[in-house]
């Protein structure tokens, strides 16, 4: 009995009769089910979520698949419109050369038309001014030789030709 009396005395045994009070009192009220149902719901919501972020990495995934393909069809579009910019400068230079040569061709020969217009006109001044001065000369010579009887033969002759070309 001193050794019941030496228990009864402990205050650690006070706690553990009042730890055992408290639990079968909690088991008499229905907390092991409520606790259960308790840690049920939150495993629920836990399944619910990693659900969720299983299907949200799923998502992504397609996503980012998704850009990359896309990303490889700009970058094959942007080198295509690269080359099709890069063959239509070559097209573009190629007629500004040809069209420059066939400008420069005309010009040349607009020149050309030009200097022989210009040759021609001075021939043809030079031929004027020849002709002029043989005129000159001639009428100074005939002017010269002829006397006035011989000047009233010629313009005798002259006359009565007149009538015979007239008819």
């Amino acid at each position: 009995m001193e050794m019941l009396s030496e228990i009864l005395h402990e205050p650690e045994t006070w706690v553990a009769v009042g730890f055992v009070m408290v639990l079968a009192l909690l088991a008499w009220k229905g907390a092991p089910k409520m606790i259960g149902d308790l840690l049920d719901r939150r495993s629920a919501v836990i399944s619910a979520e990693l659900a969720e972020a299983k299907r949200l990495r799923q998502e992504a995934t397609e996503l980012l698949a998704d850009y990359a393909r896309k990303a490889a069809g700009a970058d094959a579009e942007a080198q295509a419109i690269i080359t099709e910019a890069k063959a239509e400068a070559q097209r573009f230079s190629a007629e500004s050369r040809a069209s420059l040569k066939a400008q420069i061709e005309r010009r040349a020969r607009a020149a050309q038309d030009k200097i022989a217009q210009a040759e021609a006109a001075a021939m043809n001044e030079i031929r004027a001014l020849a002709a002029d001065g043989a005129i000159k000369a001639a009428e100074k010579l005939i002017a010269a030789r002829m006397d006035d009887k011989r000047a009233g033969a010629l313009i005798d002759t002259a006359i009565k030709d007149v009538g015979a070309k007239l008819n």
